[in-house]
């Protein structure tokens, strides 16, 4: 099917360029229904972006929603099966509450997920196409990424307290040096121990720079496993790719849900993150799944401050005609002016609101396209 970029909206454009990139690299479109019993969203409400869900009773008295995710979905419908690779991109509208608007809104969300028996290839991959999607919006982005791995396994080194660590992570999230030295201090940590922890605010930047200070600071104290693979991962991807990530360890996620590589994409424009991904193995565990998975969703709604291309008309040409115009003639000009990219709206009487950029009488038309064929 041939499709007219130039009539597409933005997001329009973005949407039909992901899922060329998608199906580039071998993921099939996954399609879900708009609705799923509930209780697959309240069981999993802190992996929701918000825990409001539009709720509805159906008819045969179980308690539906609109759907506000389409990952809880495809992991309910993955086959878990040992030695294989479930590679999936959608491009759907869900039903949550927008970040830009904070009201429900119907939202075009595209993304993908990659399940089963999941490898350092695998995570590359995925990583790479993160980055080449928000290249695919913007030219000047950056991928902030960091390793869950790495935090867990200093939390248990150090032994905090389940309850510390949901306020560290908080801390280190806003990238709050004090607070998060004040807390150290309050959980008995030595000078050592709150200079490992201070690390995850104060190391960032590229990973040529910022991945042989954390093996320096971490080696010895943690096991530095997390952060040979990040080494590993990030050093196969293309040189013109790696230099728009950074190691950001404010980039953190729920780990209840989540373990290993996360991260968030930014575009220039967009003051948060219109990418966010990472593995979420233990929400297949959650699941009963023995799969692992990585993924990463696009936030269609955040781009719409970014659309440059928000036609100043509603249509290029308005035609106007009377009730004595030659229908077969009418038709031809139409059809010329559509086949040289213009918007055309004909009509008798040009609606009182419709922007248009030229008007045309067609009784004044004198152009060949109305002669009639031999």
């Amino acid at each position: 099917m041939n499709i007219n970029k130039t009539t597409l909206s933005f997001n329009e454009k973005v949407i039909f360029s992901l899922r060329s990139l998608y199906n580039e690299r071998g993921y099939s479109q996954y399609k879900m229904s708009k609705f799923e019993e509930y209780d697959l969203y309240a069981k999993n409400k802190d992996f929701l972006i918000s825990d409001s869900v539009i709720t509805f009773t159906d008819t045969n008295g179980k308690l539906l929603a609109l759907k506000p995710d389409v990952t809880l979905s495809i992991i309910k419908n993955s086959v878990d099966e040992p030695n294989t690779i479930q590679k999936v991109y959608y491009n759907e509208n869900v039903y949550r509450i927008s970040k830009g608007t904070h009201t429900f809104k119907e939202i075009m969300q595209v993304g993908l997920e990659c399940l089963g028996d999941i490898d350092n290839y695998n995570i590359c991959e995925v990583i790479t196409l993160a980055c080449k999607s928000l290249k695919q919006i913007c030219e000047n982005y950056v991928l902030d990424i960091s390793h869950l791995g790495i935090i867990t396994n200093v939390f248990d080194s150090f032994n905090i307290p389940s309850e510390s660590k949901k306020e560290i992570l908080k801390l280190i999230s806003e990238k709050n040096t004090h607070e998060l030295t004040s807390l150290c201090s309050s959980l008995g940590l030595n000078s050592t121990q709150t200079e490992v922890i201070n690390a995850f605010v104060t190391t960032y930047g590229k990973p040529s720079v910022v991945l042989p200070k954390l093996k320096s600071i971490f080696n010895g104290i943690v096991d530095i496993a997390p952060i040979e693979q990040l080494s590993c991962v990030i050093n196969a991807i293309d040189k013109d790719i790696a230099d728009m990530i950074n190691i950001d360890f404010s980039v953190v996620s729920d780990t209840h849900y989540y373990n290993g590589i996360v991260f968030k994409g930014f575009i220039e424009g967009v003051p948060s993150s219109v990418l966010s991904g990472g593995q979420y193995d233990k929400l297949m565990q959650k699941m009963k799944r023995k799969s692992c998975a990585i993924g990463f969703a696009v936030y269609l709604d955040l781009l719409e401050i970014l659309d440059n291309n928000a036609r100043e008309y509603d249509v290029d040409v308005v035609l106007l005609y009377d009730d004595k115009a030659d229908l077969r003639k009418l038709n031809k000009q139409v059809n010329a002016l559509s086949n040289i990219g213009q918007n055309v709206y004909a009509c008798k009487v040009a609606p009182s609101k419709l922007k248009y950029k030229t008007l045309i009488n067609f009784n004044d038309c004198e152009v060949d396209t109305l002669e009639d064929d031999a």
